[in-house]
């Protein structure tokens, strides 16, 4: 997946300026993406040029004028197309703490065990950050309310998706904790 299919995801939900996409990038796909404000800066750069979003200049008082995207029905269409892909790329694991992982016999297991638990620490404090915005989005309602009601599901479903592999980091995390403690590690 490209960073610009996950720029015009976030702009689903309406028009954006680079700076409250970077900081709502975490807010809203977050969970299934990550990117720098650098990287959105340029992709929105591009994507203007290759004609996906437009951009329209607000003036600011006492600020530096902001523009403000939304994406263009050619934006739509590339996103459509490619909704319609399938399959779907599997997912790689890249994880640098992994590796520190299978290494923790010859290295410092200290170490290791010390990145483990700011991995647990992180997430931790995501999880209960998506949790709060399953409650926001739920707004009192249960899941099958919500499904029935809400105007788009996917940004519920893909929370369910951050929030599952947080729990997975989470179990992980306190499992390999436990493990390495019991070795003297």
């Amino acid at each position: 997946m490209a960073l610009r299919n996950a720029v015009m995801a976030a702009l689903l939900e309406g028009e954006a300026s680079g700076y409250d996409l970077a900081k709502g990038f975490e807010a809203s796909v977050a969970n299934f993406w990550m990117a720098t404000p650098q990287q959105l800066y340029r992709e929105l750069e591009r994507m203007e040029a290759d004609g996906l979003v437009t951009a329209r200049v607000v003036e600011q008082e006492r600020r530096p004028n902001k523009r403000l995207f939304s994406l263009t029905e050619s934006g739509l269409e590339v996103l459509r197309a490619y909704v319609a892909q399938v399959p779907a790329k599997p997912t790689a694991i890249r994880d640098e703490l992994l590796v520190k992982v299978q290494c923790v016999d010859v290295g410092d297991a200290g170490a290791v065990r010390a990145a483990i638990v700011e991995r647990v620490e992180r997430s931790t404090a995501k999880l209960a950050r998506y949790e709060r915005m399953r409650e926001r989005m739920l707004a009192g309602r249960s899941e099958d309310e919500y499904f029935a009601e809400a105007e788009r599901i996917g940004p519920y479903l893909t929370l369910l998706g951050g929030i599952a592999f947080e729990r997975g980091n989470l179990k992980w995390g306190e499992t390999a904790l436990k493990r390495l403690d019991q070795r003297g590690s």
